[in-house]
């Protein structure tokens, strides 16, 4: 039996291999990644700083985040707020589902696989430090690798919006770390327009 360091590097490496699969692309420093896989490396680098000494589970959480994501589609389901809700319940059990067979296969109980799948589906935001820890991770790496990206897509009126609904998820520890950010001139300008509005 590994230890658990070694079963953790095993899990990730597995939660890595399954989103190396990806058959979208995205370019970060001149190349080419799987996009899923870029970005369960990101929420981990992300967690690293946040939070140095977060738990396994934590861990394993912040990088499955995304795990397979290509699998359901938007389009798959219908248009407007309601199918978009549906659509992201229905995939953070989708994810939970594939994290916890790797999880399974690598030797994890039931226990700590559902504490995962639990984190996932964002159980008790607000309330668990370690869901809303999750949360935080997410928003920030949001704001750093993927803000830029919608600005291009949106106008400002609606990236004011998005910007305050990801502030209301985060927590106060979050908002000291966004706004230590080092986001283009464009982008912190936007944020602190935002956030005064």
């Amino acid at each position: 039996m590994p230890d658990s360091q070694t079963r953790l590097d095993q899990t990730l490496a597995a939660f890595d291999a399954a989103n190396a699969e990806d058959p979208n692309r995205e370019t970060d420093q001149g190349e080419s990644h799987p996009k899923e896989w870029l970005y369960g490396r990101r929420m981990t680098e992300t967690l690293n700083v946040f939070c140095p000494d977060a738990s396994e589970p934590l861990q394993l959480a912040a990088r499955c985040q995304h795990i397979r994501r290509w699998e359901s589609p938007r389009s798959d389901y219908p248009d407007g707020r309601a199918g978009y809700k549906k659509w992201r319940s229905q995939l953070a059990l989708h994810h939970g589902r594939v994290a916890g067979q790797i999880m399974a296969e690598h030797g994890y109980d039931e226990e700590t696989i559902r504490r995962v799948q639990d984190m996932l589906i964002k159980r008790n935001l607000k309330r668990d430090p370690e869901v809303q820890t999750l949360e935080d991770v997410i928003c920030l790496v949001f704001l750093s690798h993927y803000l830029e990206d919608f600005a291009q897509k949106h106008n400002e009126e609606k990236l004011i919006d998005i910007i305050q609904k990801t502030w209301n998820k985060m927590s106060e520890k979050g908002h000291e770390a966004a706004l230590k950010l080092p986001l283009s001139e464009p982008m912190g300008r936007l944020i602190h327009k935002a956030l005064g509005a």
